[in-house]
């Protein structure tokens, strides 16, 4: 878990220190230990449930136990990723029980908190409160397909989205709508009761509709959508999900609906805000900061090679920024996994290091030009990194030790790439999920 230094490293001296510096100051921005106090209503007549899904779900659930009065019942289940759960609160477990699942691709455990949620919603009154929190993460946590549909269904088609470089939105309408919770069924499960849900928004745009799929939220889109996402992008379902959605048997409940009624959500963290706690502390550390978007998508080599460009036009020209200063951006980029030859390994790598990759070779050795990208939920893709460093003397170290980063990038194995270098970010599980968090240093 990143370690916020009582004072900034010196950014001339010590660059690369001090854009990890940014990063952790990002992600201390978004910790629900910091930003859940003064969100939580008084306890109600009845019970409280907690219910809950996504990357920060440990984190969220150790905040609202300890902030919930001590002798106000408070019971609970929420599902995280697997070593997500902070160590206190795995050491001393506290009113609200904390599970671990698979996350991007779903998984038995998941499947079976999905179900246990599911049941803590009978029974349920008007006089009783849902506190629902929910993360990044959470649709592949709260892994119940849709009736007809199999676990190892859902797992097959979030693997083909996973790999086709659709969209977070494109992939959580299909998501949606193949679910048993998600898209706003597990709001209607709740009814009576009254819902709060607490977000930590990881999407461009924060759409809470979007966030971990909107298991609480109403679903503007439609089982039509779902279907052109699924062509668009050449992936096959089993039958039963094609009928599901070419019937509408599968549909959402949409806004106004009445299952809705009286229901409120309040958002945590963002991008924007985590961008802005990390620009402010290179204002505060002397450098200029610019915050050029919280909701940056498309490939992310591309994404990468547009940042090198506009790094370039700074180191050189002074133009759109004088140099020194530090460049900020978040979003969520994509990876398109390229066909392999036969018998080639499948590459290693998130977006965060397919981004750095992309940013090194259209860089070509900038002189004065650091750039660091990490995911700030600790985890890049599958692999134990957040992201990378980029250095003016990356390609030259790796052309010594033999190591070709156009062929890395053909191969989608950025971070075999980094790791070569060593030049991984490696903070561990961050117990929050923003998204993407990358800085561009510009001396």
């Amino acid at each position: 878990m990143p370690v916020i230094p009582v004072a900034a490293p010196d950014w001339q001296a010590a660059p690369a220190a001090f854009l990890r510096h940014l990063y952790d100051v990002a992600v201390a921005r978004a910790l629900p230990g910091h930003i859940t106090a003064g969100q939580l209503p008084p306890p109600p007549r009845g019970r409280t449930v907690v219910l809950g899904a996504g990357k920060a779900g440990g984190a969220m659930a150790e905040a609202v136990d300890a902030l919930w009065p001590s002798d106000a019942p408070l019971t609970g289940l929420v599902v995280t990723r697997y070593d997500h759960v902070p160590p206190a609160y795995r050491a001393r477990p506290g009113r609200i029980e904390v599970v671990e699942a698979a996350h991007p691709v779903p998984d038995a455990a998941g499947l079976a908190a999905a179900q246990r949620i599911a049941q803590l919603t009978q029974g349920l009154t008007a006089d009783d409160l849902v506190l629902c929190l929910i993360s990044g993460g959470g649709s592949s946590l709260l892994s119940a397909p849709a009736p007809g549909l199999t676990l190892e269904d859902k797992q097959a088609i979030n693997r083909a989205l996973l790999h086709s470089g659709a969209a977070i939105d494109e992939m959580n309408c299909v998501r949606k709508h193949l679910s048993a919770l998600k898209g706003g069924r597990l709001a209607a499960m709740c009814a009576p009761a009254q819902v709060l849900t607490l977000l930590i928004s990881d999407v461009p745009g924060d759409d809470p509709a979007v966030i971990a799929s909107g298991p609480t939220l109403p679903d503007a889109t439609t089982c039509a959508d779902a279907l052109a996402i699924l062509r668009r992008y050449k992936i096959e379902v089993p039958e039963a999900a094609l009928r599901g959605l070419e019937s509408g048997a599968f549909e959402t409940p949409k806004p106004g609906d009445a299952v809705f009624t009286g229901h409120q959500w309040r958002m945590l963290a963002t991008p924007q805000m985590s961008l802005q706690a990390a620009a402010d502390a290179a204002r505060a550390a002397g450098l200029p900061a610019h915050i050029l978007s919280d909701e940056m998508e498309g490939e992310s080599r591309t994404v990468g090679g547009v940042h090198a460009a506009l790094a370039r036009a700074v180191a050189r020209s002074g133009q759109p920024f004088s140099r020194p200063c530090v460049l900020l951006s978040g979003g969520e980029t994509t990876v398109t996994v390229r066909p392999r030859a036969p018998g080639q390994p499948r590459g290693r790598g998130g977006r965060a290091t397919e981004f750095l990759l992309g940013c090194a070779l259209a860089l070509q050795g900038q002189a004065g030009v650091w750039v660091l990208a990490a995911d700030t939920d600790g985890i890049d893709g599958v692999e134990h990194n957040a992201g990378a460093l980029v250095t003016p003397d990356t390609l030259t170290r790796a052309a010594a030790a033999g190591v070709s980063a156009v062929e890395m990038l053909d191969a989608n194995n950025a971070f075999a790439f980094f790791e070569a270098l060593g030049d991984l970010v490696v903070p561990g599980p961050t117990y929050t999920n923003v998204n993407d968090f990358r800085v561009v240093l510009v001396l």
